[in-house]
C-alpha cells in the first residue's frame, strides 16, 4: 500500500511535521511505501491559473501540477497532516487540493464534474490547533464536513480525521509525545493486516 502524506506548515520541526513524521515512520513499520510532500519544503504555488480551469480555451495543466499527478497516481491512501488557521485549511493545502487534485485527476470521468476518479482510495486527516478541541467542535467543526465532501467528490473513503487541541508552544513534551504515539496508534487500527 503506498500513502501519500501532504502536510502544510511553514516549520517542518512544528508539531505538524512531527505528526507527519509520526505517520510516515508508523507506515513505513508495517512494511507499505510513503510519497512525504511537504507544501511549503517544495515551495509549492498554490494559485490556481486561469487557464487551469477545465473548460478555459486555453486548457493548460501546468508542469508543476503534471508532476505532482504523477507522483500521486499510484498511491492508495491520502493523509492531510496541517493546523487549522482560522477554524479551517491553511490556504497552501487549499490551493494544493484545488489545483492537484482537481479536474482530470481527482475527478471529471466522461467530462463530468461529478464523476470521480480515485475510487477505492482512502482518506485521513490528522489535524491540530492552539484551542482546546472542544471549543473548536462548538464553533464549527468544518473539517470532518470538508473530509466528506473531498472524499465524495474525488471517489475515497474517510478511514478517519484526528484532532489536536491546545497544541501551544507550552505544551510539555509528554503531551505532544503522547499524541505522537497516538498516531502510531491509529495507523495500526486502520493499516495492520490481520493475522
Amino acid at each position: 500500500m503506498k500513502h501519500a502524506v501532504i502536510f502544510a506548515h511553514p516549520v517542518p520541526q512544528s508539531f505538524t511535521g512531527s505528526v507527519a513524521s509520526a505517520y510516515a515512520k508508523a507506515v513505513t513499520g508495517l512494511g507499505h511505501s510513503v510519497l512525504v510532500r511537504d507544501l511549503y519544503g517544495i515551495g509549492f504555488d498554490p494559485c490556481l491559473k486561469a487557464r487551469e480551469l477545465p473548460f478555459a480555451s486555453d486548457f493548460q495543466i501546468a508542469p508543476d501540477i503534471a508532476q505532482e499527478r504523477d507522483l500521486l497516481k499510484d498511491c492508495d491512501v491520502f493523509a492531510l497532516v496541517y493546523p487549522l488557521w482560522l477554524n479551517t485549511l491553511p490556504a497552501i493545502l487549499k490551493g494544493y487540493l484545488e489545483r492537484v487534485f482537481g479536474f482530470g485527476f481527482a475527478y471529471g470521468a466522461g467530462g463530468q464534474s461529478c464523476n470521480p476518479l480515485l475510487n477505492g482510495r482512502k482518506l485521513i486527516s490528522f489535524t491540530s490547533s492552539g484551542a482546546p478541541a472542544a471549543w473548536v467542535n462548538r464553533t464549527g467543526a468544518l473539517q470532518t464536513r470538508f473530509d466528506d465532501y473531498f472524499a465524495e467528490l474525488c471517489g475515497m473513503s474517510v478511514l478517519d480525521h484526528v484532532h489536536v487541541g491546545a497544541v501551544t508552544p507550552g505544551a510539555s513534551a509528554y503531551f505532544i509525545q503522547a499524541r505522537l504515539e497516538e498516531v502510531a496508534n491509529i495507523v495500526d487500527t486502520h493499516f495492520r493486516r490481520p493475522l
